[in-house]
């Protein structure tokens, strides 16, 4: 048996002022839809359509942690770069310099390791605080 072709044949054009097409399209964005057309074929059809409700402080975070995670992976690759050279130098007399240099490299990332956990605990905390604020 063969399935009866279910292609869009037929165009519905309307004419919008730009903020109404603004309108239209940021509530698009609120949707699970991808693009306007199924929007706005399933506003006409009277269909269900789900709303997606997003949470700018979550967002805002997430973007930080990112941000956090990039600068951990920088860090780790650098020392991974510096260990990899002492390891290959072993016993040379540039094992001394490339010795100093991870301990630089060290003394740098101890601070910002120290940074990164505070805004992860700052991060839980106010998680927790959230969490407990939505039980009561």
């Amino acid at each position: 048996m063969k399935k009866e072709q279910s292609n869009r044949t037929i165009w519905f054009t309307i004419r919008l002022m730009p903020d109404e097409y603004a309108h239209i399209k940021q509530s698009c964005k609120k949707t699970m839809f991808r693009n306007l057309s199924d929007y706005g074929r399933n506003v006409l059809l009277e269909k269900t359509i789900t709303v997606l409700h997003r949470d700018q402080a979550i967002d805002d975070t997430l973007e930080e942690l990112i941000l956090l995670r990039k600068e951990l992976n920088f860090f780790g690759n650098n020392f991974n770069q510096t260990v990899r050279k002492l390891n290959s130098v072993n016993g040379m007399p540039e094992a001394k310099h490339w010795q100093s240099m991870l301990e630089v490299l060290r003394d740098q990332l101890e601070p910002s390791l120290r940074q990164i956990k505070e805004r992860i605990n700052n991060y839980s905390d106010l998680w927790s605080q959230k969490l407990l604020a939505e039980k009561v």
